[in-house]
């Protein structure tokens, strides 16, 4: 049986690249991939913290994570293929544009 602080571990080194990912790349596709990978981590956080407790609530507010994050990608990818037909470019720093 794996112990609980392995599975930490793993959650934050994945929460930790997403981070990374987010204040580093400059690309909006390479930003919601980081983003996802954020709110996997926090998943296996819970799924772990469920396991080790012995009860499904965990498990059941991972599936809401899920239709979130579901929405957000699907939401984020319609703007970015409307940005990108508008500017041809896919740049957070081209975004700057939209500030009022």
């Amino acid at each position: 049986m794996v112990p609980l602080i392995d599975y930490l571990i793993l959650s934050a080194v994945l929460f930790t690249i997403g981070i990374i990912g987010i204040l580093i790349r400059r690309n909006i596709i390479t930003i919601f991939m980081s983003i996802e990978i954020m709110l996997n981590s926090v998943n296996l956080a819970f799924v772990a913290f469920s396991r080790f407790l012995g009860n499904m609530d965990g498990q059941i507010v991972v599936f809401f994570i899920f239709a979130v994050a579901a929405a957000e990608a699907a939401v984020g990818l319609a703007l970015v293929v409307a940005w990108f037909k508008l500017k041809e470019s896919i740049q957070v720093d081209d975004m700057k544009l939209l500030k009022g």
